[in-house]
């Protein structure tokens, strides 16, 4: 959800997929292994690394909301970065393989059954014919995980297989009976059956900031309370960004900026004081000034903040880590 803009769904005509929709590979078509969507939870979405190189279109980047998650249950599958998975929102998803495959689940920790019996976050699983793997809702953190061996293989869009939720760009959210194909195995096998995954989630979270590149629009009072206050994270938010509650940040300097270019991470501060912190189906564009901007590094950790989570920021140097 971000200032000045309305999260604008895909549109109702975009495409259900269905196994036979695949690519060709090695020969053979490859769509006879699929993933039937049995229920989607609040939301499922196929993500991948990315819709990069089209800002100047007015397209953004989308992709995987918590990065690091994403990247790791596709090493463990041994799949290429960037092979398209699904980012399941609280839980709630439950698929049936059709044809044997193999999954792994990383990303806030959830119950996870596979035929009926229970499994493990952060391993490979595999998915007989006709097997269904079900999640439930996290105990802490916001998304999960479920990659493919081989990769969920969904047409790609300008480059990219990813739903953004924004400008509705990407297949439509997941929905029951939903046939998604499953691509061509990697030639590389997995070298772990199991990887260890670093917390994710918490009642309270801090992330480092580099200041401007519109502080000077915001009165020293508002620096002071965006380093020494907390915030919480509201339930007005979403893949666009996170709306936020908190001190007041009064501007110094009235009026509006020209519209300018926004990125993932940006503290973006609207006429009503409370700030978006943009995230993934970020804007390109935006006319209200950025106080700050969240490091790239923290950016995973600030996908996984769920409504209620208090919120702290520090401040970093532009060249920080």
């Amino acid at each position: 959800m971000a200032a000045r803009s309305g999260a604008a769904g895909p549109s109702p005509g975009a495409p259900r997929w269905r196994a036979g929709q695949g690519r060709r590979g090695g020969g053979r078509h490859v769509a006879d292994r699929a993933l039937e969507v049995l229920a989607p939870g609040p939301l499922a979405t196929v993500q991948d690394a990315g819709r990069h190189g089209h800002a100047a279109l007015g397209v953004g980047a989308s992709g995987a909301a918590d990065a690091a998650s994403y990247a790791r249950a596709n090493r463990l599958l041994a799949n290429p970065e960037g092979a398209a998975a699904l980012e399941v929102t609280m839980g709630g998803l439950a698929l049936r393989a059709r044809g044997e495959v193999w999954v792994a689940v990383t990303g806030a920790p959830c119950p996870v059954r596979v035929g009926g019996r229970g499994a493990a976050t952060a391993e490979v699983l595999r998915l007989r014919d006709g097997e269904e793997l079900r999640l439930g809702p996290p105990a802490r953190g916001l998304r999960s995980y479920v990659a493919v061996r081989g990769g969920v293989d969904v047409p790609a869009v300008l480059g990219s297989r990813s739903t953004d939720v924004l400008s509705g760009l990407g297949p439509r959210p997941l929905s029951a009976g939903d046939l998604l194909p499953v691509g061509e195995p990697p030639r590389a096998f997995p070298v772990l059956d199991a990887v260890p995954e670093p917390p994710v989630g918490g009642d309270r979270l801090e992330l480092g900031v580099v200041l401007g590149p519109r502080d000077d629009w915001f009165a020293p009072e508002a620096v002071e309370a965006l380093l020494g206050r907390e915030f919480e994270v509201t339930g007005r938010s979403d893949r666009v960004g996170m709306r936020l509650a908190g001190p007041a940040l009064p501007r110094a300097v009235g009026g509006e900026l020209p519209t300018e270019g926004m990125v993932p991470g940006s503290l973006q501060v609207p006429p009503d004081g409370e700030p978006v912190l943009f995230l993934a189906d970020h804007p390109v564009t935006g006319g209200y000034p950025v106080i700050a901007v969240v490091r790239s590094a923290d950016l995973p950790r600030a996908a996984q903040a769920r409504p209620g989570t208090r919120l702290s920021f520090a401040a970093q140097p532009p060249d920080g880590p």
